[in-house]
């Protein structure tokens, strides 16, 4: 199966430059459906060009403040000089979301650089 999410330029980049193997989602409907060996094509939501990656492992927790106990901040997208904090996905997912879903790490690997 393939998914299509969108991603802002910075997370897109790392993905694509191989640094960021995470991508931290709220486990909600639709990411309930992913299954290892499917398949997320990813759209940078500035230049809107395509990377497509298979999910290697999923890996769910109840908060991201978990999630971020397991992984290395590089996996996960940040610089090795930078701090690592949960906090960041605040202003994508609130507190009451991550009760009400979980979260999930999901482990990628590059299949194909698009346009």
């Amino acid at each position: 199966m393939k998914y299509n999410m969108n991603l802002n330029n910075e997370p897109f980049n790392r993905i694509k430059d191989g640094t960021k193997t995470i991508e931290m989602r709220l486990n909600d409907e639709k990411r309930q459906l992913l299954k290892e060996k499917d398949f997320i094509e990813f759209t940078n939501r500035t230049t809107l060009e395509t990377i497509l990656v298979e999910i290697v492992k999923l890996y769910k927790y109840p908060n991201f403040e978990e999630l971020y106990k397991h992984f290395d901040k590089v996996s996960l997208g940040y610089d090795k000089d930078d701090i690592a904090d949960p906090k960041d996905l605040k202003k994508y997912y609130s507190k009451e979301q991550q009760e009400k879903y979980g979260v999930i790490g999901i482990e990628i690997r590059t299949v194909e650089k698009g346009k």
